[in-house]
């Protein structure tokens, strides 16, 4: 049941929960409780809206993938380095990588000057920072399972004699 919450709340956060006992055939308090139980229990982090940058109503915003090579701290490893870089506000995602970088992080800013200011002045700096390397998103088509461009529907031509 934990497993058939969660999916249905990655596709439609803001579903009620009584549409949620509905759709698995169970009771309202039962929802309740097991949705109770994966929040304190650390499974359930938030919830959030997949919204369109790039719809004409909204603000102009940049975001770029960045790739950092970093040199492992003794103590903390990876970890250390990760978890300081994630505080910072422009940062909405930190990876570790397997591959020729070991971070990858999502960036959000205002314009292409803020996100090489960031760069710059705040991630290259920090020690055990080896690289960056920073590509700028230029069009989205599809994020977290959620297309952004409605596919063509296909109409059959009529036939006629």
């Amino acid at each position: 049941m934990e497993d058939k919450i969660l999916k249905i709340l990655q596709e439609q956060a803001n579903i009620s929960k009584s549409e949620l006992a509905d759709r698995l055939g169970t009771d309202l308090d039962n929802v309740e409780n097991i949705i109770a139980e994966l929040e304190a229990g650390g499974h359930i982090l938030g919830y959030t809206a997949i919204v369109n940058d790039d719809h004409p109503s909204r603000k102009t915003s940049v975001r770029a993938l960045i790739e950092v090579k970093v040199t492992p701290n003794r103590e903390g490893g990876f970890d250390k380095i990760a978890t300081r870089i994630s505080r910072f506000p422009e940062v909405s995602s930190v990876y570790l990588m397997s591959g020729g970088y070991d971070l990858s992080l999502e960036v959000n800013g205002e314009s292409l000057q803020d996100v090489a200011a960031f760069v710059a002045t705040k991630l290259s700096t920090i020690d055990g920072v080896i690289s960056c390397a920073t590509h700028f998103i230029l069009k989205k088509y599809k994020e977290a399972g959620f297309c952004y461009q409605e596919e063509p529907k296909y109409e059959r031509l009529s036939v006629t004699p």
